[in-house]
């Protein structure tokens, strides 16, 4: 079967939400990795309200750094957890959310959202530290990396770089569309992505076929979804 893995930056729900369920709905994506969802001020029932608005459900605990994993109807959560990153003085908490789903069929992947700093350095110090915890959760479930999110920079950059090194840069591998996401309004650099693991059937990944109006009133940032062949 084929899973769709999204990712998205929610810009702490300060747009348009109606328009934002609607660009949700119309991606069909079975796993939604998502950043700046909100963190403050009855941050979970917010959370909560949009993905039930959307027909799916909030995966992972915690707050910090604004990740989070919802999940759809067609796969079935097995584990979530959701970590710290290494702080920076001076520099806003990051964080790392990691569902590991089952789809039909039995096929397993350990699914991580991902938003980096702005910074360079703090930058490539939490792709190594997120690697390195997807890659303990994968082999303790025996399932596939999926690690997606807001990398802050551009594909020639470091993080980038690192992370299409360990993984497969989805996009670069089967694209769809002029992929990019940044700013919504006039997008001109492609800085949120799809990293799977080396091997795995990659059939597309670019943005979400949804109405122009409700993509640029939804968030400044443009969603990034890929379609993965999994099992046999």
């Amino acid at each position: 079967m084929t899973v769709r893995v999204a990712t998205y930056n929610l810009h702490g729900l300060r747009d348009s939400v109606p328009a934002l369920t609607r660009v949700i709905a119309a991606a069909r994506a079975d796993v939604w990795c998502v950043q700046e969802a909100p963190r403050f001020g009855r941050w979970r029932a917010r959370r909560a309200a949009l993905a039930a608005a959307a027909g799916l459900t909030v995966a992972t605990p915690g707050r910090v750094g604004g990740v989070a994993v919802l999940t759809g109807r067609r796969v079935r959560v097995l584990h979530a957890q959701h970590h710290a990153l290494r702080a920076f003085i001076g520099l806003e908490r990051r964080g790392l959310a990691i569902a590991v789903v089952q789809a039909e069929g039995g096929a397993r992947l350990a699914v991580g959202s991902l938003h980096l700093d702005l910074r360079d350095a703090a930058r490539m110090h939490h792709a190594a530290e997120a690697m390195a915890l997807m890659e303990a959760v994968a082999a303790r479930y025996d399932a596939t990396i999926v690690l997606a999110g807001d990398i802050n920079e551009r594909a020639h950059q470091p993080a980038w770089r690192y992370l299409a090194g360990r993984l497969a840069d989805c996009y670069a591998v089967a694209p769809k569309g002029d992929g990019l996401t940044f700013p919504a309004k006039g997008p001109s650099a492609r800085i949120d992505g799809v990293f799977a693991a080396r091997g795995t059937r990659i059939v597309s990944c670019g943005g979400v076929d949804a109405a122009i109006a409700d993509l640029t009133g939804a968030s400044d940032h443009l969603p990034v979804v890929a379609e993965l062949r999994v099992g046999h």
